[in-house]
């Protein structure tokens, strides 16, 4: 996580009600919205790959489906992103590709979320297709053209170039440093 992991290392260090104050100052009500993440991450004008892939990270922070994000589930996503076991890691992954919750990924919904990352990020390296090609060569052990959780898992482990390149794409460490931190005053994309 670079310089990005030691900031946060940082902010976790920091005494919980401090840190908790911090939180109140950027959302008084104790909830962020969907909305309110959007502005937080100056989300005008992003493609619609962008604007749909921070509405499934901001489903899969609200662990309870209420519609907000609320400081023990922000407490919890901090958590597993920084200090989780490759396994939650992994499964928090998966729960992020699979957009329509069939249990399975498909090429599509693998492709989607990654073109989402690279408009925000504005890092196009490689292509999507090429990324989700070398996953699925590689993982997709039945060439169902989807991928089971174990799947998944077993192929992410298996193959550490692939977790790596899973690790560097979904780190959401900026994310959680804007919404503790505050919306820095910017041009452009904060992601």
């Amino acid at each position: 996580m670079g310089a990005h992991g030691s900031n946060m290392d940082e902010v976790l260090a920091e005494d919980m009600h401090h840190w908790y104050n911090k939180f109140m100052r950027e959302s008084p009500s104790g909830l962020i919205t969907l909305f309110e993440l959007k502005t937080m991450l100056q989300m005008q004008g992003m493609t619609e790959e962008a604007s749909g892939y921070v509405d499934q990270v901001f489903y899969t922070f609200d662990m309870d489906g209420d519609g907000y994000i609320d400081f023990v589930e922000y407490i919890a996503a901090v958590s597993l992103l920084l200090k989780g076991e490759i396994n939650q890691k992994l499964k928090w992954y998966f729960k992020l590709f699979d957009q329509d919750g069939n249990g399975k990924i498909d090429r599509d919904e693998m492709e989607t979320i990654f073109k989402a990352i690279q408009d925000i990020t504005r890092s196009y390296d490689i292509p999507p297709d090429d990324i989700v090609s070398l996953i699925y060569e590689r993982i997709d052990v039945n060439n169902e053209g989807e991928l089971t959780l174990e799947e998944f898992i077993t192929g992410a482990k298996e193959h550490p170039d692939i977790m790596e390149m899973l690790t560097k794409m979904m780190d959401l460490t900026h994310v959680l440093e804007i919404i503790v931190n505050g919306q820095k005053k910017k041009e452009g994309p904060v992601l």
